[in-house]
This record gives C-alpha cells, sequence and structure tokens, in this order.
C-alpha cells in the first residue's frame, strides 16, 4: 500500500508539469496551423473554389459568382470526428539518455504524444491510447484524463497489438523502432489489413546516431542484453552508423509499404519541429 501511494504521489507531481509543457508546445505549432480540415458533409463553410466538371450546378454559389467573370461552389467542411490512436513505447531502452541530450527517449515521447493529442483534440478530433482500456476522449479537457491513463500504463517491452482496432484507424507510434524490423513489419502488416493508416516517429538520442566515444567503453543492455565491452569505440564507429541507417531506412521503407508516413527526431532538437512534422503526415 505504501509504494502504491508513493506511485500516486510521484504521478501526480509530474502531471501538472507535463501537461503545461504539452499545452506550450501544442500552442507554439498550432499558431501557424489552419487545421486537418477535409471537404465533406456538414454546416459548416469552408471555401470558394472554381467550378468544375462534374460538380453539381446546385453547388453554385451564384452570390459569390455575381462577384467577378468566374463561377464558384461554396464547400463545407467535412464534421465527422474523427479517432486518432496514439502509442508510444514504454520498454526500459526508452529510459535512457546521454549527456548530449536534456531529456530520456521516453519524456520527449510523453511530451510529443500529449502536445498532438491537444492539438488533435483543439480540432474536434478523438483521441485513444493503444493498448489500454481508456475510453474515447474528446475536448480539450479530456487531456488530462488521457495524460493520467498514459502515465499509469505499466513499462514493458515490444510494440503494441493491432487486433483491438477498428478499420480505417488513424494510428500515430513514438518509439526508437530499434526492435527487429521483421517484427515491425508484421505489425504495420496487421495495420495495412485494417486499412489503417497513420504515421511512425523515431526517437533517437544523439548519442545512439553518432556513437561519438572513444577508447575502451563498457556498454550495459537496458533490456536483458546483458554488456559488452568495446577496446576502441572509435574503431568501429563507421559500422554501427551504417547498422543504424539501414535499421532507419527498413522501418521507413515498411512504414512506406504500409501506407504510413515516418519521420524521425532526436532529443536534442526542439520537440516543436518532431511535432509540426507529425501534424503535417497526418494531414497529409
Amino acid at each position: 500500500m505504501r509504494a502504491a501511494a508513493r506511485r500516486a504521489e510521484a504521478l501526480a507531481a509530474r502531471l501538472p508539469p507535463l501537461l503545461l509543457a504539452a499545452e506550450r508546445v501544442a500552442a507554439t505549432v498550432a499558431a501557424g496551423l489552419h487545421g486537418r480540415r477535409r471537404v465533406g458533409e456538414g454546416d459548416s463553410f469552408w471555401q470558394f473554389r472554381p467550378f468544375a466538371t462534374g460538380d453539381a450546378t446546385a453547388r453554385i454559389d451564384w452570390r459569390q459568382s455575381a462577384k467577378s467573370h468566374r463561377t464558384f461552389v461554396r464547400e463545407t467542411e467535412w464534421e465527422a470526428a474523427q479517432t486518432c490512436f496514439l502509442w508510444r513505447d514504454a520498454s526500459p531502452s526508452m529510459r535512457w539518455r546521454s549527456p548530449l541530450a536534456p531529456v530520456e527517449k521516453a519524456a520527449r515521447a510523453e511530451l510529443l504524444l500529449l502536445s498532438l493529442a491537444a492539438l488533435l483534440l483543439r480540432g474536434g478530433e478523438r483521441v485513444r491510447l493503444i493498448d489500454t482500456a481508456t475510453p474515447f476522449s474528446a475536448g480539450t479537457a479530456a487531456l488530462a484524463g488521457l495524460a493520467e491513463a498514459l502515465a499509469r500504463a505499466p513499462e514493458g517491452a515490444g510494440l503494441p497489438q493491432a487486433g483491438a482496432l477498428p478499420r480505417f484507424a488513424t494510428v500515430v507510434l513514438i518509439s526508437d523502432f530499434l526492435s527487429p524490423i521483421a517484427e515491425i513489419s508484421a505489425l504495420l502488416g496487421r495495420f495495412a489489413a485494417l486499412s489503417a493508416r497513420g504515421v511512425l516517429l523515431q526517437i533517437l538520442d544523439p548519442a545512439e546516431r553518432d556513437l561519438p566515444y572513444d577508447g575502451r567503453v563498457r556498454f550495459l543492455g537496458l533490456e536483458g542484453e546483458g554488456e559488452m565491452v568495446i577496446p576502441r569505440v572509435e574503431g568501429v564507429r563507421a559500422a554501427y552508423q551504417a547498422r543504424l541507417a539501414a535499421q532507419t531506412a527498413a522501418v521507413a521503407e515498411s512504414a512506406r509499404k504500409a501506407g504510413f508516413g515516418f519521420a524521425s527526431h532526436l532529443t536534442d532538437r526542439p520537440p516543436e519541429t518532431a511535432l509540426l512534422a507529425l501534424y503535417m503526415a497526418l494531414a497529409a
């Protein structure tokens, strides 16, 4: 009971700063966006556009057309709320950072997930965490509940499950994507079978990308891999970087084949750049 109480207190202390940071990042990005609006059935006016072959004459806006020598149709905004399913890697390897980065990969993943949720909720869309029993969330007030569910989700290794998703779901996966490529491709194949679409965001520490060490270094595995001592790290740097580049390229190709977008982010970079890339990939 005491351990549970301490954990609850720790969660309560962490949530307000995390929510404030997520809202700040979302507000910065939202200032230059116009939302993920789409043409469709609805009552809200979106835009006028020139009449095109195949358009019904009933859609012509005669008042707007009378102002020029062109014929315009009136488009409304598609108002059906969409649900975006979100997941961030909670494996132990995400809880690592080098001296080159200000935060752990896990912390940056949580911040970006909540920031994206804040943007989507502001746009009237719904969000839900994959692999949890949290209900659909809608409205900006739901962000706190989403953050609490995220904080209480247990740590674990491995990729999310695809079975519980509905067809045509929108999915965002945030991870370092250093799992075996066969497992990643299999997961994306299951998503593709459900006609799901979305984005993968790879988060890496700059030291993971560059391996900026020299001399004798002892590496400790965070997920039971044991340890490895390399006498001269600089001697394996090129091979390591080539291996990592091949992994990233394979993940990006698997995403492309499944109809997903792919973006990458380093934890020493501003989170706003990654959030904008995520949001624009969803809009595309």
